[in-house]
């Protein structure tokens, strides 16, 4: 399988998604009581940052299962 976003840059795979997904990212933040903030963030810990991509993961998971058990 080839991987068109190996250079390690966050390009979007749907460009159009973004502002969903920005808004999505400050949402889970916030729901676990990480100060993210618009622009650098660097300022973050390694664990904070991850809880948040974590957590985003599980959440897209979630309501894809959600969607897949109702079509069957």
């Amino acid at each position: 399988m080839s991987n068109s976003n190996s250079s390690g840059s966050n390009k979007m795979e749907v460009p159009q998604a973004k502002a969903a997904m920005d808004r999505f990212k400050t949402e889970v933040a916030s729901e676990l009581g990480v100060p993210l903030k618009e622009g650098y963030n660097g300022d973050l810990t390694s664990a904070q940052a991850g809880s948040i991509g974590g957590e985003m993961v599980r959440q897209m998971i979630k309501a894809q299962e959600e969607q897949m058990s109702s079509r069957s």
